[in-house]
């Protein structure tokens, strides 16, 4: 049996490295993974966006998810992969760990942002390193 491989991206380099990084290593992959995207729901809440105007920003980010993950599964179908796309929306740390755990993933890929720093990840934690504690399969840090 295949091992189920989860990679949270987003639309940053980082997450487009992330997946170069595993076409080319393709062969060390499965032909199937799930890709996830979550529409960080506090970035919406901080933009004091009117009730009235709120479903039709939700509505706009939902499409836009839906797009990057159609981008980078299109990517990974080039490449011979077929991709389980999950689309979700909250808080990026707890999703990705919660969705990790919950559906027994066997491995999750992720890329560390650039420009973090060390003092800024300490005070504040980066997503990379809070998945790294907090989910229970193993990480690989790309």
């Amino acid at each position: 049996m295949e091992p189920k491989i989860i990679i949270p991206v987003d639309d940053s380099s980082t997450a487009q490295a992330t997946i170069d990084y595993v076409i080319d290593k393709r062969i060390l992959f499965p032909r199937s993974l799930s890709l996830l995207y979550v529409i960080n729901q506090e970035q919406l809440a901080y933009r004091m966006i009117p009730d009235f105007q709120l479903d039709m920003v939700k509505k706009n980010s939902r499409n836009a998810g839906q797009k990057l993950l159609g981008k980078y599964s299109t990517q990974m179908n080039e490449m011979g992969f077929s991709c389980d796309l999950i689309l979700e929306s909250g808080e990026p740390r707890q999703i990705i760990t919660n969705i990790t755990n919950d559906q027994n993933f066997d491995l999750l890929v992720i890329g560390r942002h650039e420009g973090g720093g060390e003092i800024r990840d300490v005070l504040f934690g980066s997503l990379a390193n809070y998945v790294l504690h907090n989910v229970r399969c193993p990480v690989l840090l790309v």
